[in-house]
C-alpha cells in the first residue's frame, strides 16, 4: 500500500536525542521517489572510488612484484602477485556493476540493476578460484623440477611491499562496503586481506631459499594456494547467501520491532527483507483495526514505512500491505487466494 513513500536521507539509528527531534521536525521530509535518487549514487559513488583507488595500489603493487619475479624465479612469488593482480582486476566488474547499479528502473528491469553487484560477485569468486588453480600448478611444477631463487633480499622486499599494500586495500575495502552495504566489496576486501597474509608466507620461502633449501620456495606456494582456497570459501558462502536473498536475522527483528511501535498496527504479519545490490526493499503486511477507513489504513501503513526507513540501514522502500482486524464469524478475505498458494 505504501511503496511509493521513500525517504530522502539516512538518519541516525540510537535512540534519537533533543538535538536529532529538532533536527527531525526542521528537516523537509519529501515522500516522493526522486528523493530516493541523492543516497544511491552517493553510495556507489564512494564504492566506485574505492574500487578505483585499491585498482591503483595493487596494480603498483603486482607491477612491482612481477619485476622482481623476473629476476628471481621466486613461484611463491608468482602466485602471491598474480593473486594480487586478479584482485586488482575485480574492481572492474564491481564497477560496472556500481555504474549500472544507478540506473533507473524500466519497465523491463522494475527493481532496477542493482543484482548486478551480485553477478559482480560471481566474477570475483571465479577469479580467486582461477588464482588459486594457476598459484597450485606452478607450485607443483617447481616441486617436480626444484631450482634454485636469486635474489633473495629483493624477493622477501617484494613479500613485504605486497603485505603493506593489500592490508591497505583490505581495510579500505572492507570499511567501505560495510557502510553501503555491499557483500561483493567487503568480500574483495577479505580477499585482499588474506592475500596480505599470503605476501608475508612468502618471506618464509626467500628464508628458505637462503638456507639452500630449495623446496622452501613451492612449498610456500602451495602454502599460499591453500589460503586462497580457505577465502574462496568464505567470498563464495557470502556471495551465494546474497544472491539467494539471504539477511541478518537480526535486521528481520528490528524491523518488525519498529513496526509494531506503530500507532494502529494491531499484528505485523509476513515480513521480507531482501538485498538489491547494496540497498534493502521490505514487503510486509500489517493488520489494522477493521473497522478503519482507507484513508486511515493508507496513513498507517505510511507510518509503518517511514518507523521503516528510520530503524534499517540502507533501506531505500517498503512495500506494506494493511489487512482489517478479523471480526467474530468473518470469512478470510485472502480465501479467493488460496488456491494459488505454492506448497
Amino acid at each position: 500500500m505504501s511503496d511509493r513513500h521513500h525517504h530522502p536521507h539516512a538518519h541516525p539509528h540510537h535512540s534519537a536525542g533533543l538535538r536529532h527531534r529538532l533536527a527531525h521536525l526542521l528537516t523537509p521530509h519529501s515522500h516522493e521517489t526522486a528523493g530516493k535518487v541523492d543516497p544511491a549514487l552517493e553510495s556507489s559513488a564512494r564504492g566506485m572510488r574505492a574500487l578505483w583507488v585499491s585498482l591503483a595500489v595493487l596494480g603498483a603493487t603486482a607491477l612491482a612484484q612481477a619485476a622482481v619475479v623476473a629476476v628471481s624465479g621466486s613461484v611463491a612469488l608468482l602466485g602471491d602477485t598474480v593473486h594480487n593482480a586478479a584482485d586488482a582486476l575485480t574492481a572492474v566488474p564491481l564497477g560496472i556493476a556500481f555504474v549500472l547499479g544507478r540506473r533507473a528502473a524500466t519497465r523491463r528491469f522494475t527493481y532496477g540493476y542493482g543484482r548486478a553487484e551480485d553477478l559482480a560477485g560471481l566474477v570475483i569468486v571465479l577469479t580467486i578460484a582461477a588464482s588459486a588453480a594457476f598459484a597450485a600448478w606452478a607450485a607443483l611444477g617447481r616441486l617436480l623440477e626444484p631450482r634454485p631463487v636469486t635474489q633473495v633480499p629483493a624477493v622477501a622486499l617484494a613479500a613485504l611491499l605486497g603485505f603493506a599494500g593489500n592490508e591497505w586495500v583490505a581495510r579500505y575495502r572492507i570499511r567501505v562496503g560495510r557502510e553501503i552495504g555491499s557483500a561483493a566489496l567487503v568480500a574483495d576486501g577479505l580477499h585482499a586481506r588474506t592475500d596480505g597474509y599470503a605476501s608475508l608466507a612468502v618471506l618464509l620461502g626467500a628464508g628458505g631459499s637462503a638456507l639452500g633449501r630449495d623446496l622452501a620456495d613451492p612449498v610456500v606456494g602451495l602454502v599460499i594456494t591453500a589460503a586462497i582456497a580457505l577465502v574462496l570459501r568464505d567470498v563464495a558462502r557470502e556471495v551465494f547467501r546474497r544472491i539467494l536473498d539471504a539477511v541478518d536475522p537480526a535486521l528481520v527483528d528490528r524491523a518488525e520491532h519498529a513496526v509494531r511501535a506503530v500507532r494502529g498496527v494491531r499484528e505485523v504479519g509476513e515480513l521480507r527483507l531482501r538485498w538489491i545490490g547494496h540497498r534493502l526493499r521490505a514487503e510486509l503486511t500489517v493488520v489494522v483495526d477493521g473497522g478503519a477507513t482507507l484513508r486511515q489504513a493508507h496513513a498507517i501503513a505510511v507510518e509503518a514505512e517511514h518507523a521503516l526507513l528510520h530503524a534499517v540501514p540502507r533501506l531505500t522502500a517498503a512495500l506494506v500491505h494493511a489487512d482489517p482486524a478479523p471480526a467474530p464469524g468473518e470469512a478470510d478475505p485472502h480465501l479467493t487466494l488460496a488456491h494459488h498458494a505454492v506448497g
